[in-house]
């Protein structure tokens, strides 16, 4: 355990090049919505331990993306889920109020196996998710998954869980891959007036 916890402070793969400072994005995983056993590190970005964390904006915009870097492998989901939704489990979509791809490949949704995708996600893929209050769809390293989730009902908020090690960092702009046409990095709701 203290080798993967670690790994989630050290920053697996990072190299020392200065970086110029730029203002943080202030959408971050909200260490006031998470699991029990969840470690949230670099700048907010980061989430290890065991569980799940939302983040502290919902997708208010028509059209939403957002994407996850796979730093570690271990279990792990990713996907939306509401305020309700429980975040002591390390399964996305084990209850009703997440949807959620899996690291065994099965999107979820209230126990219930939705999709299974047939490309396995490796460390250091790029997991992309768009939403547009229709659809929820997810994109592996830039190509659609063709495993569209629908009747997502309620205010939803991006959602990462992590166990057996798993290391996800979450990326809201300067992104890997184009976002699909139309979509745009998550906004702060005050910033849509």
């Amino acid at each position: 355990m203290f080798c993967c916890l670690r790994n989630c402070f050290d920053g697996i793969g990072f190299t020392a090049t200065q970086i110029p400072r730029r203002e943080p994005n202030p959408i971050t995983l909200d260490t006031t919505h998470m699991g029990h056993e969840v470690v949230i590190v670099k700048n907010g970005l980061r989430i290890c331990g065991r569980g799940g964390a939302l983040t502290n904006a919902p997708l208010a915009q028509s059209k939403s993306y957002f994407e996850v870097k796979i730093q570690q492998g271990g279990i792990w989901a990713i996907g939306l889920a509401t305020r309700s939704a429980d975040l002591n489990v390390a399964i996305g979509g084990s209850d009703s109020e997440s949807w959620a791809l899996n690291s065994d490949g099965i999107l979820r949704h209230n126990q219930q196996e939705l999709h299974k995708i047939q490309n396995p996600v490796q460390e250091g893929d790029i997991i992309g998710v768009s939403y547009d209050h229709i659809e929820l769809n997810f994109y592996l390293n830039g190509k659609s998954m063709e495993a569209p989730i629908i009747g997502i009902k309620g205010t939803v908020y991006p959602v990462l869980y992590v166990d057996d090690g798993a290391i996800l960092d979450l990326i809201l702009d300067n992104f890997a891959h184009p976002p699909p046409m139309g979509f745009e990095s998550i906004m702060l709701e005050q910033s849509l007036l």
